[in-house]
């Protein structure tokens, strides 16, 4: 049985929505997420890695395990995904990559 591939995850852009903090919280504005750096790497062998947020891989999670496993999203490059945390007020976008393995030579 073929072992899941390992994800890459790239952190793509670290955002604000500075009218929702305005008018939807009371503590001002708050800067961009200090979880990530924008261009920032990690890698998932089917585990949350070493020093990511655990509010965003519970976020994206499904999309790791499911390139992991060999499966595709709809309508998107094959083996690849853009997905964004749930911070509805300073939401972090990551691309996710499967890391294929290089066909075996018969």
């Amino acid at each position: 049985m073929k072992h899941p591939a390992d994800v890459r995850i790239t952190v793509m852009r670290r955002t604000q929505n500075l009218d929702f903090m305005r008018d939807y919280t009371d503590a001002g504005e708050w800067a961009a997420c200090q979880m990530f750096q924008d261009g920032q790497e990690f890698v998932s062998s089917g585990w949350m890695p070493e020093g990511f947020c655990s509010f965003a891989w519970a976020d994206i999670l499904e999309y790791v395990l499911t390139l992991a496993r060999g499966g595709n999203m709809v309508g998107v490059t094959r083996g690849a995904f853009i997905t964004c945390c749930t911070d509805g007020f300073r939401p972090v976008f990551f691309k996710l990559e499967r890391i294929e393995e290089p066909a075996e030579e018969p």
